[in-house]
C-alpha cells in the first residue's frame, strides 16, 4: 500500500472522508494486480475540488484537468487506448454541477471508466457553498436561511442515463469501498460508485455512520434497480444495478486499438499522399 503513496504533503483536513476513499484505494490495487490487472495499465483523472486532491497523493499516471471536465478526459484516455483501465475521481459539484454533462454522456454511451464521486454535499474547498446534492434546508455560507432546492438523486441519474454499474458505499466503511471498488473497476462499462464522505468542517461522522445501512439483496433487472434507487434512502450502501451493454470504444472500432496497432510514419504519409493526389511531400 505505501508504495501508492507520493511525497505530496497531505492538505485534507484532519478527519476528512476522502481519507477514506484514498485508503479504500491502495488496499483495492494490490487486489486488481491479484486479478491480472497491470498496475501500468490503470490511469486517473480529477477534476477541480477537495477530491481532486487525491490525485497528488496516489501514485498512478493520469491527467489533472480542468474543473468538471473529468469524464471527458477519461474518454479520451479509453478511446486512445482501450486496454488502460480509467479511474476518475469527482467531487458532487465538479461531477454533477460544472461537469454534469460530461458525466451524463460518458455514462450514456457506457465508456469502460470507474467515475468515483467524493460526495459531501458541499463545495468544500470553496468554503461551502451548496450543491448539486446539498439536502434541502441545509445551512451554510451561501444559504443562511438553508438551501430550498431539491437535490439531485444521484444513482436514479446515473440509471437512467445509461451507467451499467451503480453503487454506493461510505468512506468509514472501509473493506466494503475496497470490495466496490474492485468490483467497479473490472466492470466492462461505465461504472458509478457514489460515496459517502463529510467534509468536516460543514458535516460531522455521526450524521453519516448513525444512518448507514446495506442493501440486503442486489437488484436482478433494471425495474428492480430502479425502485431500489428511488425508494432506500440516501445512506443505503451496496450495488444497486450491474448489466452488460456494448462499451463505447468497441462500437467505435472494435478491437482495434490505436496505440498498440498503429500504422508506421511512412504508411501513414504515403495514405496522405494517395488521398491528396501527391506523388511527393
Amino acid at each position: 500500500m505505501d508504495n501508492l503513496k507520493t511525497y505530496a504533503e497531505i492538505t485534507w483536513c484532519k478527519g476528512c472522508g476522502n481519507f477514506g476513499i484514498f485508503t479504500a484505494l491502495r488496499k483495492a490495487i494490490p487486489k486488481l494486480e491479484e486479478k491480472g490487472i497491470k498496475r501500468e495499465d490503470i490511469v486517473m483523472t480529477a477534476g477541480i475540488g477537495c477530491h481532486a486532491k487525491i490525485f497528488d497523493y496516489l501514485n498512478l499516471s493520469g491527467l489533472y484537468g480542468l474543473h468538471g471536465r473529468n469524464s471527458s478526459n477519461s474518454e479520451g484516455m479509453k478511446i486512445a487506448n482501450p486496454d488502460l483501465k480509467v479511474i476518475t475521481f469527482s467531487g458532487d459539484g465538479n461531477g454533477l454541477g460544472e461537469g454534469l454533462a460530461h458525466t451524463i454522456f460518458a455514462a450514456k454511451r457506457n465508456q469502460e471508466m470507474t467515475m468515483i464521486l467524493h460526495n459531501n454535499s458541499v463545495y468544500a474547498l470553496t468554503t461551502g457553498q451548496f450543491s448539486p446534492l446539498t439536502e434541502k434546508g441545509w445551512k451554510g455560507p451561501s444559504t443562511p436561511r438553508g438551501s430550498f432546492e431539491t437535490p439531485f438523486n444521484p444513482l436514479s441519474l446515473m440509471l437512467e442515463v445509461g451507467a451499467t454499474f451503480i453503487a454506493r458505499a461510505f468512506a468509514g466503511e472501509i473493506n466494503h469501498l475496497t470490495e466496490i471498488l474492485v468490483q467497479a473497476i473490472q466492470h466492462e462499462g461505465f461504472s458509478f460508485i457514489e460515496v459517502l464522505q463529510p467534509a468536516v468542517p460543514y458535516h460531522s461522522w455521526s450524521e453519516y455512520s448513525e444512518k448507514i445501512e446495506f442493501l440486503e439483496n442486489e437488484p436482478e433487472t433494471y425495474e428492480e434497480a430502479m425502485k431500489a434507487v428511488k425508494n432506500k434512502h440516501k445512506f443505503t450502501l451496496g450495488v444497486f444495478y450491474r448489466a452488460q451493454k456494448p462499451v463505447y470504444h468497441k462500437g467505435l472500432y472494435g478491437a482495434h486499438n490505436p496505440i498498440t496497432n498503429r500504422l508506421s510514419r511512412d504508411t501513414r504519409l504515403d495514405k496522405i499522399r494517395k488521398i491528396l493526389g501527391f506523388n511527393s511531400f
